[in-house]
C-alpha cells in the first residue's frame, strides 16, 4: 500500500508538470494570422509561456517580454528583461514604457498576445 504522504506528493507533482507552459501553451495556440504576432507578458510565468510560444509558433514573432529576476529563459525572436517583483524598479518600469510603445506602433494586422498569467486574471477583473 502507498503511504498518504507519497500519494499526496505524486498528486502534487502531476499537477505542478501539467500546468508546465511548454507543456499546456502550444494546445492553446491559434493559427498564425496573416502579418506579424507581438507578444508582450510580465510575470514569473511569462519567460517560460515565451518560449514555449516561440518554439511552437511558424509564423512572424518578436516581443519584449518582463519577468522576476532569476526566472530568465533564453528566446531567439522574443526579449526577456529581468526586473523587480512585486514592486517594480528601473529595469521593469522601462521595459513597460518600450512595451507599449510597441504596441501603440503596431499596424491593425498585428496580433497582439500576452503572456502575464496573473496580469491576464487581474485584467478579466477590470475590463467590464
Amino acid at each position: 500500500m502507498i503511504e498518504p504522504r507519497e500519494f499526496l506528493r505524486g498528486l502534487f507533482d502531476a499537477a505542478i508538470a501539467s500546468a508546465q507552459p511548454q507543456r499546456c501553451v502550444p494546445a492553446h495556440l491559434p493559427e498564425p494570422p496573416r502579418g506579424r504576432t507581438v507578444v508582450i507578458g510580465a510575470g514569473k510565468a511569462s519567460a517560460a509561456m515565451a518560449r514555449a510560444l516561440e518554439e511552437n509558433w511558424s509564423g512572424p514573432l518578436s516581443g519584449l517580454v518582463v519577468t522576476r529576476y532569476g526566472y530568465e529563459l533564453a528566446c531567439d525572436r522574443i526579449e526577456i528583461v529581468q526586473a523587480a517583483h512585486p514592486v517594480p524598479d528601473a529595469a521593469g518600469l522601462a521595459a513597460r514604457t518600450r512595451q507599449f510603445r510597441s504596441t501603440r506602433a503596431a499596424r491593425t494586422r498585428t496580433t497582439s498576445t500576452s503572456s502575464s498569467p496573473g496580469a491576464n486574471a487581474a485584467g478579466a477583473r477590470t475590463r467590464r
